[in-house]
């Protein structure tokens, strides 16, 4: 593998990749600063009823986070552009469904930005994906991982 993505869409892959990692690895080590960071409100552990479920959820998204910008890192090193076209469309059903949590007043609007993360990573990955095809000759390029 090379050290740095080779194409603009894998650039894009690897920043989202590495953002989502770094927030991931913050929710790992610190909740309540994850919290505050998408600006929540965290309630101290002491303050939490019997039954509140946050923090395991918190822990299971950000472990996801942390595994999901690894994969992203790794796609992108190898320029591995069938695997960034997938990311697209559920990237931006994500963006969806975050911002209709928000809007249907099942989160705060603080999680509204990433929804918005989503859908603009997404569009800037398939952006990217249609001006390299649009570059690139017919016979050019692989769809597969690609060895250094």
């Amino acid at each position: 593998m090379r050290p740095l993505p080779r194409s603009l869409s894998g650039w894009s892959m690897a920043v989202f990749g590495v953002l989502a990692a770094a927030m991931g690895a913050v929710g790992l080590i610190d909740p309540d600063a994850l919290l505050a960071i998408m600006n929540f409100a965290p309630v101290a552990g002491t303050r939490r009823v019997a039954g509140d479920h946050t923090l395991i959820f918190l822990t299971a998204s950000s472990m996801a986070a942390l595994n999901m910008g690894v994969y992203y890192v790794l796609a992108s090193l190898s320029d591995w552009k069938a695997f960034f076209r997938w990311t697209v469309p559920f990237r931006l059903l994500t963006c969806t469904v975050f911002t209709l949590t928000v809007v249907g007043g099942r989160a705060p609007s603080g999680f509204l930005a990433v929804g918005l993360w989503e859908g603009l990573g997404a569009v800037a990955t398939g952006m990217a994906l249609y001006f390299e095809r649009r570059r690139a000759p017919a016979s050019a390029g692989t769809d597969g991982p690609v060895a250094a």
